[in-house]
């Protein structure tokens, strides 16, 4: 049941599955390089959150809604590169703007990612975790959970290395941060929906 290639196996899946919530959480720590600590926790942690949910979901649409997963597999791309093409161009435009306001004089400001939009974050770099719901599905709800539970840990630490990093550059390119954030998510959303 619970063996050592089972938690390898969970573990790699998370990493996989953390790649695209890695580049997400690289471009918020670009775009505001002085986030505290508990913002910090609270990004990582919602992306662990969606990474863990969405495999769940997945795995019970395999055990209960098997044919109506099938049809709305098939737009899951769709979803995000609508998704990050909205929150990365979104972004874009804002860093521009302020870089025209900084060279006018005028005060620059540092947008932060909302609620809302890192609820839509955690779902655009989460959806396709959906499937991995049928490479699960042999397991029992037990299973599933913690090898969920285990996806959403490495989401986690994963995500938290990505702000820093994101930080530690958005301070030294200072307003250029968000350009070069939005376009991490512009280029994500198409990896996505081409892959």
């Amino acid at each position: 049941m619970f063996t050592l290639r089972f938690f390898i196996n969970s573990m790699l899946l998370g990493v996989g599955l953390a790649m695209d919530a890695f580049s997400v959480s690289l471009a918020n720590g670009l775009a505001e390089p002085k986030m505290k600590a508990a913002r910090m926790n609270l990004i990582a942690g919602t992306f662990a959150f969606f990474q863990a949910f969405m495999p769940m979901l997945g795995w019970f649409c395999v055990h209960n809604l098997v044919t109506y997963f099938k049809t709305f597999e098939r737009f899951v791309p769709w979803i995000a590169l609508i998704l990050l093409l909205f929150i990365g161009g979104k972004m874009l435009i804002e860093s521009i703007i302020n870089i025209r306001k900084g060279r006018a004089g005028e005060e620059v400001t540092v947008e932060k990612v909302t609620l809302w939009m890192l609820f839509l974050q955690g779902i655009a770099t989460s959806i396709d975790a959906l499937s991995v719901g049928f490479a699960i599905a042999e397991y029992d709800w037990l299973m599933a959970l913690i090898c969920a539970l285990i996806i959403a840990a490495v989401t986690f630490i994963i995500s938290t290395i990505g702000l820093h990093i994101g930080k530690i550059f958005g301070t030294k390119l200072a307003n250029k941060a968000g350009i070069l954030g939005g376009c991490i998510l512009i280029i994500i959303g198409i990896e996505i929906f081409i892959g």
